[in-house]
């Protein structure tokens, strides 16, 4: 898993020199005499990128995930998900053995930033000052449940969508990074 440094088809390169063919004839020859196989991508097409101007960018598919054949038949759903290219030229790849992507439900994070309204503090109170004395076991969960509930929606009626947002800002990346 890694960098193999060719280019194994046309569609997986975008500027530069031209595609060669000769280098993708001796990988494919190289992966059958090894007994090797390519675990199938998904995700971003291009690993790997120059990070240059459009006019000079280079785009590639450089880095793989192959496997043997005994551990492609043990692991028929595996896939290799590229994701996105943040702090390096190429992306990292993650080896997901059963071929499943969840979806991570995502953690509640108080934002510092609430704590400036007063609309915030009294959401807090409410929740757990309208507690009932009869269930202490398990009560500090559902207060806890209840009021990250009742904050996630404030905040989405109070502030809306930040149009700046993290999630935001990563998919543009990935899709930028898909359509080149």
């Amino acid at each position: 898993m890694g960098d193999t440094n060719i280019v194994a088809s046309p569609n997986e390169k975008y500027g530069g020199s031209p595609f060669d063919h000769n280098s993708a004839k001796w990988y494919h020859e190289f992966l059958e005499r090894s007994y090797l196989m390519e675990i199938q991508s998904k995700g971003g097409a291009f690993t790997w990128s120059n990070q240059r101007s459009e006019e000079e960018e280079i785009c590639e598919k450089l880095d793989r995930v192959l496997s043997s054949l005994e551990w492609g038949f043990l692991f028929p759903k595996a896939i290799a998900v590229v994701d996105i290219a943040i702090a390096s030229d190429h992306a990292p790849i993650i080896l997901l053995a059963n071929g499943m992507v969840k979806k991570v439900k995502k953690d509640f994070k108080f934002k510092s930033r609430w704590t400036l309204e007063d609309e915030c503090s009294n959401i807090v109170k409410e929740e757990w000052i309208n507690t009932e004395e009869r269930n202490q076991r398990g009560i500090f969960r559902v207060n806890l449940r209840r009021t990250r509930v009742k904050l996630w929606k404030w905040n989405r009626e109070k502030f809306g969508k930040n149009k700046f947002s993290t999630d935001d800002i990563i998919s543009k990346i990935k899709r930028q990074q898909s359509l080149v």
